[in-house]
């Protein structure tokens, strides 16, 4: 089908209808009441990450005060909550504010084209297999970072010879009998944390379940339940309860990813004793439970309720290190000599990253690599106009970040609206030159797998990305909207293209 010239035109048109997508039209409606904007969502529900993953137990590995909403607060006994009571939250989130009407499922976006020159994007997206455009004057991407076609998978020797069932979790089969079953997941992060003992624990369970690992993950175990807020919320309005946890969580949080990066070995030594009193002195804790690398520099790994341990005390599951040296007709054959017998093998070997959804994004016919581009304020790219991406926290959780992203963008919509201006785009200084830093300061294998497709941060002002909650407030929330790296204009004013014309003053800040 060929590009319409006049298609359907929004205010703002934001991709992803998963936490982020959400909050964005909420917080649209409530601080720019006037704007018309679409939501598109390429699956047949909302939720995001929360609909596509349908594995055994799959729950939130923060709690929910803070995973939660800044506007709606998590009334819900359990802290650490399951996938479906989260997708009931977003639900209740969507119909409660009317957003549904908003939501035009089976879209998937597949690019985007600006012009400097009328001062839009054009979004093509594919409707049931046709494709259809959208213009917007403002672009928000609500698509996290990864590929929801496909999880990653090493390429292991022999994988083809096996004869047993693979499952990947991204893409769990609902009819998956396992009952009575010798069972391998591979991996040791959160997936593997929560399908061990979910798959244990429910109707005709395993004989056996082994997570093999090729590394071991830093675990800690939390109760499920938040006592002090479950009281809290008997004495205090809800709305006040749930702020008072959220930022008490949040402290938390900060303090202890803080501790981790200034008195590693303390740390270290904390949760390695935490693991022992869970296992017992004669448990091999130096091989199976004490990483190579220091305590967040990759993502803490949470148990609730301890039921992962649970399961090993009890026998039902255990723990293999080592690598692999290749599948066989009827499981895995570890470098040591050990094998590992298997009727099903879970491959919890992490996310393919991507950006943008995978779409194909074009600035006055310029190909965008995001894997060039610096970030500012962790949520716009140098020379791509008016547009915004929504990214959670690496070492807290998702929405904090994601309400204040959102908040900004309204600001920031306003504030155009204001001063009569049509673009507004970030650009490098000039004068100085930003050291490009890796835009995540994390070992995990997913981030070192894509480091080629992540933008970059840089080492100062509002290039860094600060993964701090409360700099970030001061930084997004209270910040002026103007400032030395933004640049305002009219449209035609000024292209970025190959061809640069000189870019316009600045507004002068607020």
């Amino acid at each position: 089908m060929a590009r319409e010239d006049a298609p359907e035109h929004f205010d703002v048109l934001i991709v992803g209808a998963g936490i982020s997508g959400i909050g964005a039209g909420y917080y649209l409606q409530r601080d720019c009441p006037d704007k018309k904007f679409v939501i598109l969502e390429g699956r047949e529900n909302i939720g995001g990450t929360w609909d596509l993953f349908r594995y055994p137990g799959i729950r939130s590995d923060s709690d929910m005060f803070t995973l939660g909403y800044d506007f709606k607060p998590w009334t819900a006994q359990k802290a650490i909550a399951d996938g479906p009571s989260i997708l009931d939250y977003l639900d209740e989130t969507a119909s409660e504010n009317d957003l549904y009407e908003k939501i035009r499922f089976r879209h998937h976006v597949n690019g985007a084209e600006w012009s400097s020159e009328e001062a839009k994007w054009r979004v093509e997206a594919e409707r049931d297999g046709e494709t259809v455009w959208i213009s917007c004057d403002f672009l928000f991407m609500c698509t996290g970072y990864y590929n929801y076609d496909a999880g990653y998978t090493p390429d292991w020797e022999g994988f083809e010879n096996y004869k047993g069932t693979v499952v990947h979790p991204q893409h769990w089969p609902q009819d998956l009998d396992y009952a009575g079953k010798k069972v391998v997941v591979i991996g040791s992060g959160a997936t593997a944390v929560t399908l061990v003992p979910a798959m244990i624990d429910g109707e005709g369970p395993p004989e056996h379940v082994t997570m093999l690992q090729r590394s071991p993950t830093y675990m800690v175990s939390r109760p499920s339940e938040d006592a002090m807020a479950n009281r809290l919320r008997k004495w205090l309005p809800s709305k006040m309860a749930y702020k008072l946890i959220r930022w008490r969580n949040t402290l938390l949080q900060h303090f202890i990813f803080r501790r981790a990066r200034n008195k590693p070995e303390k740390v270290r030594d904390f949760l390695l004793n935490k693991v022992e009193e869970e296992l017992g002195p004669d448990y091999d804790i130096e091989t199976h439970f004490t990483p190579r690398y220091n305590p967040w520099e990759q993502r803490l790994c949470l148990v609730p309720d301890s039921d992962f341990f649970r399961v090993i005390r009890d026998g039902q599951a255990s723990v293999a290190t080592g690598h692999i040296d290749r599948f066989t007709e009827t499981g895995i054959l570890l470098e040591s000599g050990e094998e590992l017998e298997a009727d099903i093998v879970v491959t919890a070997t992490g996310l393919d990253l991507q950006m943008a959804g995978g779409a194909q994004l074009t600035v006055d016919g310029q190909p965008v690599n995001f894997g060039d581009k610096v970030t500012y304020k962790a949520m716009m790219f140098d020379d791509v106009p008016n547009m915004a991406f929504s990214f959670g926290y690496t070492n807290a959780s998702w929405t904090l970040r994601a309400d204040l992203t959102c908040e900004y963008v309204a600001r920031l919509l306003n504030y155009m609206d204001e001063n009569d201006v049509d673009i507004v785009v970030p650009r490098l200084p000039q004068d100085e030159q930003i050291e490009r830093l890796p835009w995540v300061d994390f070992s995990s294998g997913y981030f070192k797998r894509a480091e080629d497709k992540l933008p970059a941060q840089g080492d100062r002002g509002v290039w860094r990305n600060l993964q701090n909650y409360r700099k970030d407030v001061k930084e997004i929330r209270e910040a002026p909207i103007a400032d030395e790296a933004m640049v305002f204009a009219k449209a035609g004013a000024m292209s970025l293209g190959p061809s640069q014309s000189e870019e316009p003053e600045a507004i002068a800040a607020e």
